[in-house]
């Protein structure tokens, strides 16, 4: 009795803290934003204000520095480099060094234009270089100051008949955030309707949970019956307590729902017809324009990556490969080839593991920048593709897949992608379940703006290990032998 009432006690003071949280991030972002912004100003006055026709006096400054300060925010929003707390330090310094990065190139191209000058960029570099080094200390301090204030979180997890060892693997790679003080099983076999209708029994079990749930700073939710997770978080939310929910399909379906106010009683719109048509014109007009600009900036890369290809052992420099787009449409993917010529002889599907033999040398370099993706953009000319979208499956793993998930189908709503949410979000190796919940997040939400964004991840994420991993050799070694088998 004395623990719980201690834990209820430790919890209040932690509520009372949470609501400073922003302001404390916000303040920690105003500090780094300014020391950049400071150093801008240094080398914008002393080197490049002197090569304007008319150079600016002090007002001129500020609006300058006030530019640049901007281009700042918005690509620190974009990348996520001011999510202290949220963010490992070291993806901390990477985001926030992406997000300079980013800035001193576009400011740069404004320099060039007040100046009409390409001018010497040194001075820039060097203050690339010091923000580098500034960032790493930031972040560094921020993260651990931060983690100070807000120690992990205690959580407990109730979780259902599907395996939970996944999620609490991977809850465990973030301990700075998370500490899973205990786990509840929920039995789908029980009827937890004898909950709502009073019975002993069910309330006896239900309130042993609720005295659980009031000993922890959140609730873990994981795949847990519809009915009894109701009621948790009815619960949950009238003790305001905080619950992270794993979704179902469903929830992801009426997430995105329109509100209809026709009558006195609330009613949610679910229209189930993928993109509209302005929404497919505009997408595929952003296509056409961006494929394009990429075919033209992009032909060195293509045109050095083939003679590679085949001055390595002379076979093809393309690789084709069957692929389902929208609708179940069966097309011809085209990539550049990264494994041996005839790798899958046998005439069955051998998915790629992280250390492949049939990968060739020149084929990991190119896999690992993800080069091998570019001639997809002859496929997004063509209109098999489009640049952002789920990626498309291969036919005998969507036919897989489908038996394992009935609802797996619904990806392929809209084209299939260059990059895609599941691609930014995920992991090469995300489990296809959680692949699908992602992809309906990106249909269900769509938006040209949503696609700016994917593609602007997608930068970020383009060279981080995590992102570029294979199917795990177990998942390999599966869909192999399922393959043979049909």
């Amino acid at each position: 009795m004395v623990v719980e009432k201690d834990a209820l006690l430790n919890n209040s003071t932690k509520k009372q803290f949470e609501q400073y949280k922003r302001i404390v991030r916000f303040l920690i972002g105003v500090v780094i934003l300014s020391l950049e912004m400071v150093a801008y100003w240094y080398v914008w006055v002393k080197y490049y204000n002197q090569h304007m026709e008319v150079p600016y006096n002090r007002t001129g400054h500020w609006l300058m520095v006030a530019v640049y300060g901007l281009l700042l925010v918005i690509f620190n929003i974009i990348y996520g480099g001011w999510r202290v707390g949220y963010l490992r330090t070291r993806n901390m310094i990477y985001s926030q060094t992406l997000a300079g990065l980013c800035a001193n190139f576009m400011i740069y191209l404004q320099i060039t234009l007040l100046t009409k000058h390409f001018l010497n960029a040194g001075p820039l570099l060097v203050m690339t270089a010091i923000q580098f080094i500034v960032i790493c200390i930031w972040s560094t301090i921020s993260t651990r100051l931060y983690r100070i204030l807000y120690p992990p979180r205690r959580v407990l997890l109730i979780y259902g008949e599907h395996p939970v060892a996944s999620l609490m693997g991977k809850m465990s790679t973030r301990n700075d955030r998370f500490v899973v003080g205990e786990a509840i099983h929920i039995s789908a076999d029980k009827n937890w309707n004898d909950v709502e209708q009073g019975n002993a029994t069910g309330m006896e079990e239900f309130e042993e949970i609720k005295r659980k749930i009031s000993q922890y700073e959140g609730v873990v939710i994981c795949d847990i019956p519809s009915h009894i997770r109701n009621l948790l978080l009815k619960y949950c939310y009238g003790k305001s307590v905080r619950t992270y929910t794993t979704p179902k399909i469903s929830d992801i379906l009426l997430r995105s729902a329109e509100k209809l106010h026709l009558f006195d009683t609330p009613l949610l719109l679910s229209r189930n017809v993928g993109l509209t048509f302005d929404q497919r014109f505009v997408k595929r007009l952003m296509d056409i324009v961006l494929s394009l600009a990429a075919l033209i900036i992009l032909s060195p890369v293509f045109i050095i990556t083939a003679l590679v290809i085949k001055a390595y052992d002379g076979g093809p420099v393309f690789f084709r490969q069957d692929r389902c787009t929208k609708d179940g449409k069966v097309f011809s993917i085209c990539k550049f080839r990264s494994m041996i010529v005839d790798a899958e002889k046998e005439g069955h599907s051998i998915p790629a593991t992280d250390k492949d033999p049939r990968i060739t040398p020149v084929g990991r370099i190119i896999r690992a920048t993800r080069i091998d993706e570019l001639p997809q953009i002859l496929n997004i000319l063509k209109g098999d593709m489009s640049i952002v979208g789920p990626r498309p499956e291969r036919v005998e793993h969507v036919e897989l897949y489908t038996r394992e998930i009935p609802e797996f189908p619904y990806r392929m709503k809209v084209k299939g992608g260059l990059t895609g949410y599941a691609q930014v979000y995920g992991k090469y190796n995300t489990t296809a379940y959680d692949k699908l919940k992602l992809d309906l997040m990106y249909i269900q939400n769509y938006s040209v703006m949503l696609d700016v964004e994917i593609i602007l991840q997608t930068i970020k994420v383009l060279f981080m290990k995590e992102s570029t991993e294979g199917f795990a050799d177990e998942v390999s070694a599966e869909i192999a032998e399922e393959s043979k088998a049909t």
